[in-house]
C-alpha cells in the first residue's frame, strides 16, 4: 500500500501466491500517524485489475472504503447484470504514482528487481533500505 507513492506496509510473499491473498492482511496492518491516533482506514483503494475479486469487494464495502478496482475481463466470462462497479477515472490515474515507484526501485535497485536473495528477511531489508533511500531522495527534493 502507499502514500502519494511510497509505500506504507511491504509483505513479502511466496512467488506462486496471488496478491489477493495477502490483501486483508495488509490492509489490516496498515497504520499511518496523525496527531491524535493512528488512522487504520484508508478513504480509497486504487488497484489494478488483478484485485477485481468479489471478496476484497465485500470486505471493503464492510470496512467503508472506496473500492476503484477495474473489472477483470478474464474473471467474468458472463457479464453480470445489475449496477456496475464503481471506477473513477479521475483518481485511477493516481495509480501511475505507484507503478512509477516500482519503475525506481526495478531501475535503481536492480538487486531487488531479479531476487537473488534466498532468505525472505535478507529480501525484505533490502526492500526497506531501497524504500528509505527513495524517500530520502524524494523528500530532500521537497525541501
Amino acid at each position: 500500500m502507499s502514500c502519494e507513492g511510497f509505500p506504507l506496509k511491504i509483505l513479502i510473499a511466496s512467488g506462486k501466491a496471488h496478491d489477493d491473498q495477502y490483501f486483508v492482511h495488509v490492509m489490516e496492518n496498515i497504520k499511518v500517524k496523525t496527531d491524535r491516533r493512528p488512522r487504520t482506514r484508508p478513504l480509497e483503494v486504487l488497484a489494478d485489475s488483478a484485485y477485481d475479486e468479489i471478496s476484497i469487494r465485500k470486505y471493503l464495502r464492510r470496512r467503508a472504503i472506496k473500492s476503484n478496482i477495474p473489472i477483470n475481463i478474464r474473471n467474468r466470462k458472463n457479464p453480470k447484470r445489475g449496477r456496475p462497479t464503481r471506477l473513477e477515472y479521475e483518481s485511477y490515474r493516481k495509480r501511475g504514482t505507484i507503478e512509477r515507484f516500482f519503475a525506481w526501485l526495478k531501475i535503481g535497485f536492480r538487486k531487488i528487481a531479479s531476487r537473488y536473495e534466498r532468505l525472505n528477511v535478507v529480501f525484505k531489508g533490502l526492500l526497506d533500505i531501497a524504500c528509505f533511500l527513495l524517500s530520502w531522495k524524494k523528500f530532500q527534493e521537497v525541501f
